[in-house]
């Protein structure tokens, strides 16, 4: 039992910090008013980085001896640990499948940012129908938030390129 109730706090300071990770995760993002949609695939790709990262943490031989010698003890903590990480599989997926959906932007985002406003808008057809596909088939990116989050991002980066091609001329 004794060592049981050290596997315990070891593994409550882990829920703790495992909280405490999901919890900054989704808190709002601050970001430049202008920033491109670029931004948005390395986000989420640093979002995928942290949330796979955290699995391969959580499924280390270490932590699996630990989890199983809790459960063979009937610990409490198990409730939670796992409910976490659930929650852990469900965000690192989402990042995944967000950073594959927007990787298809990707080809986009060049003529966005280095065109001139005339050979920007022969993409825009494309890049629209993209987004349109993505808002479609995508489980996790077809909320609200992220299609507008995106294409004020989009928007952004027309106008930027707008206003560098006005500079220039």
């Amino acid at each position: 039992t004794e060592v049981t109730e050290k596997l315990e706090e070891v593994v409550m300071i882990w829920i703790k910090q495992i909280r405490q990770v999901l919890v900054e995760s989704e808190q709002m993002r601050r970001e430049a008013d202008d920033i491109g949609p670029s931004a948005e695939l390395e986000h989420w790709k640093t979002r995928m980085s942290l949330f796979n990262s955290l699995l391969d943490e959580i499924k280390s031989s270490r932590v699996k001896k630990i989890i199983s010698i809790l459960q063979a003890a009937r610990s409490k903590t198990l409730k939670q640990w796992k409910e976490l990480d659930g929650n852990i599989t469900i965000a690192a997926n989402e990042a995944k499948d967000n950073v594959r959906y927007l990787y298809t932007l990707d080809k986009f985002f060049g003529p966005l940012a280095e065109a001139s406003p005339v050979t920007m808008m022969e993409h825009v057809p494309s890049l629209m129908n993209t987004v349109c596909m993505i808002y479609c088939t995508s489980p996790y990116y077809n909320t609200s938030e992220c299609m507008t989050s995106l294409l004020l991002k989009i928007t952004n980066q027309m106008i930027n390129t707008c206003k560098t091609y006005l500079c220039e001329g």
